[in-house]
């Protein structure tokens, strides 16, 4: 398949408001949360968070140390059985009265959003909205548990089966969506009655530190508390540490393997929620347009930063050529720029230099190895680390690109002639976070459902999450389950109690 390649998106909309998005003075304190309270760390060390829009210093917070992680674990220790104890009623009052401060808040959360990351002010509004609504929605699901009915299961006993917290968990948040992935831990781990060590992003700690003040007057002290600093420091502290009962990490691959061989010294409860290569198989009857229209969303959003990205299409060679021209038309129309330039901007920039310089390595591999730029291919010129949206076609099977995790906005288009190649090709990669099926035909695609080895699949749409349904991988992308009730059983503990009930 050969597309001619066009002229990408070549400019950055650059805001011409001199208002800033977020005032400096109302930035969080830039200390460690402990205890109900800001406090300096054991050191004077500090880490420079970057905007990546203008490469410039927004501020700096505390350079966190293992015996920062200490104090925290002590504080989350000593809050841990009143915590646990409180009836559930009363913690989804409060999850509750946090969902409420956070929609007052709305606004100054999705600003202070886009300015740690370059988010787009949709994105981030979104990724605001589900947070409100991860908290109601866990609010309902902590008072409506199941478990196997109490019974008599042996003679003359009767066995009753209790759900208890687990204790302390610590938590490792990334950049790419900072609010919404601490919410997506802190909503489950706070309703299923445990207490909270959580390590953000050193990139993008903010919103986390700003969740925290803004909620500090809702949670007992030391429920909830927030260390800031390096993975290798205060992440490998709390999967390490004996009073941690278990430790939840979105992230990496290396960094989930990391943890667990940490954790597996004290054998606590690991939760891995890891890397993606969503492969999208588009066949022959589907409707191209609607795939193409899709992924323009699905391939795209946060900048291609998304981990359920649809970024590998397997598209049937007898409609490739089409599917690739409609797809090439829609993701030309993506409007990129600085989250402060329209409400119409769509993609922002990759989150730090070190990143962007990883997504461009990656597009001068998959040049190198014979795929062509349909759309894009590089970076954009001026200031911050924004690279155009990219339609990479003519892309050898096996090529790096299409099984490794680019994170950026990029998607591969390959081709295939039949059902077994399409599912073999999917499957190769080591990853089985998402994937989605495109066909009209209802049995073909409950088969490829079923065969597709990925935590969830949709068949005609992508990346529609829900906070009823679970989120959860196969394979490299780890184990433990984001969203839903099944949320609740991971942070929680079944204890059997029988009664010996003979006369």
């Amino acid at each position: 398949m050969t597309t001619t390649a066009v002229t990408a998106p070549g400019t950055v909309r650059r805001s011409t408001d001199t208002a800033p998005i977020f005032g400096i003075d109302a930035l969080p304190p830039g200390q460690h949360f402990i205890n109900g309270e800001f406090r300096l760390g054991t050191t004077d060390e500090k880490q420079a968070v970057i905007d990546p829009c203008t490469e410039t210093t927004i501020c700096e917070v505390a350079q966190g140390t293992a015996a920062d992680a200490d104090a925290a674990v002590l504080a989350a220790m000593q809050a841990k059985e009143a915590w646990g104890r409180t009836l559930p009623k009363k913690r989804a009052e409060i999850l509750l009265a946090i969902a409420n401060r956070l929609e007052e808040n709305a606004d100054l959360l999705a600003r202070l959003e886009s300015l740690n990351t370059g988010k787009p002010l949709m994105v981030s509004e979104d990724d605001v909205a589900s947070s409100i609504d991860s908290f109601r929605f866990m609010a309902g699901a902590a008072r409506a548990t199941t478990s196997l009915a109490a019974g008599e299961y042996a003679e003359d006993h009767l066995s009753v089966i209790l759900r208890e917290p687990l204790g302390v968990v610590g938590v490792v948040t990334p950049w790419n969506y900072p609010l919404l992935m601490a919410v997506w831990k802190i909503a489950p781990i706070l309703a299923a009655g445990n207490t909270i060590v959580l390590k953000p992003s050193e990139q993008t700690p903010l919103t986390t530190l700003k969740f925290a003040e803004l909620t500090a007057d809702l949670l007992p002290a030391g429920v909830l508390n927030i260390v800031t600093g390096l993975g290798p420091v205060i992440g490998e502290r709390l999967a390490g540490h004996p009073d941690v009962d278990m430790i939840a990490l979105t992230g990496s691959v290396n960094s989930g393997r990391a943890v667990a061989r940490t954790a597996a010294e004290t054998v606590k409860r690991v939760h891995l929620e890891l890397g993606g290569k969503a492969p999208v198989v588009v066949f022959a009857d589907a409707d191209l347009a609607a795939a193409a229209e899709s992924l323009r969303a699905a391939g795209y959003w946060n900048s291609g930063q998304e981990c359920g990205a649809g970024c590998r299409v397997l598209v049937h060679e007898s409609v490739a050529e089409q599917f690739s021209q409609l797809l090439v038309e829609q993701v030309r129309t993506l409007v990129v720029g600085e989250p402060t330039a329209g409400a119409d901007v769509e993609i922002g920039p990759m989150i730090s230099k070190a990143h962007f310089d990883r997504v461009l390595g990656h597009l001068e591999r998959a040049k190198a190895a014979g795929a062509k730029a349909a759309l894009g291919g590089g970076a954009l010129e001026g200031k911050g680390y924004f690279v155009a949206p990219t339609v990479l076609v003519d892309v050898p099977e096996g090529a790096a690109c299409t099984l490794e995790e680019i994170f950026g906005p990029v998607v591969t288009i390959e081709t295939f002639s039949t059902e077994d190649e399409a599912v073999s090709r999917a499957n190769q990669v080591p990853y089985g976070l998402a994937a989605s099926v495109w066909t009209l035909n209802p049995q073909l695609g409950h088969a490829m459902a079923s065969r597709l080895e990925a935590g969830t699949v949709w068949v005609n749409s992508h990346l529609v999450l829900a906070n009823e349904m679970p989120w959860s991988g196969f394979k490299s992308s780890g184990y433990g389950r984001d969203l839903s009730a099944y949320a609740l059983d991971d942070y929680s503990r079944t204890k059997h109690v029988m009664h010996n009930k003979a006369r």
